[in-house]
């Protein structure tokens, strides 16, 4: 009996506690699932492919801006995918067609208002698809799915890149040299340490991200277009111009909702640009990531012509409900898991 009763207290004292209760009310979740709904209804009327691929992979990314999490399984260092963009590419080599896929993603990102290490990803690809044409279909899912959360759909704006920081901040970021960019970080509010081991894209991602990112889609999508080519990652350069990149970032209240490309084809630009990721990796001191081989047969056998995109399901569930953190559309966040 006096055993029966010190677990009776135990429990209640677990009882007492709120550590086990979700972060998002229930009309978060609510929300979410019918968000999830017209996703998903987005594409079956556009005869758009669900598909599902493994979030354990064997191979990280070699992106210098993405910390992959990694597992592992008895003596094999394994990761949690970044995105699913590595083999959403290999099913359409092998000739799946348009597909889409809804996944957690996971990154070892700085834990802040708009990032939860494991968050909710939309990937999808269009065969034919320009990068406008893209845009154009990343706005229609958008405004789907602010309607299904109750929230008003929006316009469509274009901004260039170059223009964007010409506007913002007064140089062209494609021609400034590298001690300019420095100084606007140390006014933008960058340490002195930090600016000098940043290089030119480097010191452009803190401007964008601290600067420029929190003026953008003041109520409508803004499609940030035409990168520079360095900051090309998977994406065409555009061969009307190769200075820049057929890439695309989609921002609404100032903040950055998706990461779009008019796809690269080429294997061998591809294996030199993730031998360039994994120079850069050895000046900074970071972990060599071997390039995903598989990835790289599959574009040698041959991507067809596409665009695809990656979009933070959480931060459009944000801009839909006006929630100020992403904890308040999450069932459980990483504090909580």
């Amino acid at each position: 009996w006096v055993g029966v009763c010190r677990e009776l207290m135990r429990r209640d004292d677990v009882d007492r506690s709120d550590d086990w209760r979700p972060s998002a009310r229930r009309e978060r979740l609510v929300q979410r699932a019918a968000l999830f709904a017209s996703i998903r209804e987005f594409f079956a009327v556009r005869s758009v492919l669900e598909v599902d691929t493994p979030a354990l992979v064997r191979r990280g990314v070699t992106d210098v801006n993405l910390t992959a999490i990694t597992a592992r399984l008895d003596d094999q260092e394994l990761f949690l995918h970044t995105s699913p963009e590595y083999a959403m590419k290999r099913l359409l080599a092998a000739g799946s067609g348009d597909i889409y896929q809804l996944c957690h993603a996971y990154r070892a990102e700085e834990r802040s208002a708009l990032h939860n290490p494991e968050f909710t990803m939309l990937e999808w690809y269009r065969l034919g698809f320009s990068m406008d044409e893209l845009i154009e279909e990343v706005a229609a899912l958008l405004d789907t799915a602010m309607q299904a959360c109750g929230a008003a759909p929006r316009p469509l704006r274009r901004l260039r890149y170059r223009d964007a920081c010409l506007q913002c901040f007064g140089v062209d970021p494609l021609e400034a040299p590298r001690e300019k960019l420095a100084q606007l970080a140390l006014e933008a509010g960058l340490t002195g340490e930090a600016a000098a081991s940043l290089t030119r894209d480097g010191l452009l991602d803190f401007l964008v991200g601290v600067r420029l990112g929190p003026t953008l889609g003041d109520d409508c999508w803004l499609a940030l277009t035409h990168y520079p080519a360095s900051q090309a990652a998977l994406a065409q350069l555009d061969p009307h111009d190769p200075a820049v990149a057929l890439r695309f970032e989609m921002y609404a209240d100032g903040v950055e909702l998706a990461n779009g490309f008019q796809e690269l084809a080429n294997a061998a630009e591809q294996a030199e640009r993730f031998a360039a990721d994994n120079r850069e990796r050895a000046a900074r001191g970071l972990p060599h990531r071997t390039a995903d081989e598989r990835l790289l047969a599959a574009l040698h056998a041959g991507l067809p012509a596409c665009s695809g995109v990656a979009l933070g399901v959480d931060r459009a569930l944000m801009i839909a409900t006006g929630a100020e953190r992403i904890d308040d559309v999450l069932p459980f966040t990483i504090e909580q898991a």
